[in-house]
């Protein structure tokens, strides 16, 4: 199913994208929500019975050692445990796990982008592109909620479920719109005037 094959009223029509944007969205996180099966204390993560956690692990060991290691270039005192516990020197701490590897966002991006119109060729670029995006916007992500949860570990909450989950979302749909709006739209531009 592509986005622009949604069949709408013609008053929505106009938002056909956004529309189509949220089916995706939606769906993509439904799909990841009962199929991708981790506990938040454990490191073990299963798709349908088989053991996916290989992934997870390496990805979050990265971001870890990443985020210490610019917490620590910018001159925050903290340290990295084995277990990817980051903690101050205040005493407070968190643990990086499966969950925090950027990977579910990965894959949404990358459905979204893949029931998009436009061309594959073009995708084959801007994929990669954006995958990088959400990998450096998660490294941004959990190193301003580690720096932050220093001095008010109450904050935590907010920053982690609250705020950057759907700043992450935000950052999704703003490469999408790029996508739409620069990549395709410029494309359907170029062929409608020759």
């Amino acid at each position: 199913m592509k986005l622009s094959s949604l069949k709408l009223p013609a008053k929505l029509q106009p938002y056909r994208g956004v529309i189509g944007f949220a089916v995706i969205l939606f769906l993509s996180n439904i799909f990841w929500k009962y199929n991708v099966l981790g506990d938040e204390t454990d490191t073990a993560v299963s798709f349908w019975g088989l053991d996916i956690s290989a992934p997870f692990t390496l990805l979050t060991k990265n971001v870890a050692e990443t985020t210490a290691s610019i917490l620590q270039f910018i001159g925050w005192k903290v340290s990295l445990s084995a277990s990817n516990v980051i903690r101050q020197e205040t005493g407070n701490s968190a643990q990086l796990i499966w969950a925090c590897s950027g990977l579910k966002q990965a894959y949404i991006f990358f459905c979204i982008l893949a029931f998009s119109r436009g061309p594959w060729l073009k995708k084959l670029w801007f994929i990669p592109l954006g995958l990088l995006v959400v990998y450096l916007f998660n490294i941004f992500r959990i190193t301003f909620i580690v720096a932050s949860i220093d001095k008010h570990p109450d904050w935590f909450e907010f920053w982690h479920l609250y705020f950057f989950k759907y700043l992450f979302y935000g950052v999704i749909f703003g490469m999408w719109v790029i996508w739409e709006e620069k990549i395709v739209g410029k494309e359907l531009e170029h062929k409608s005037t020759v």
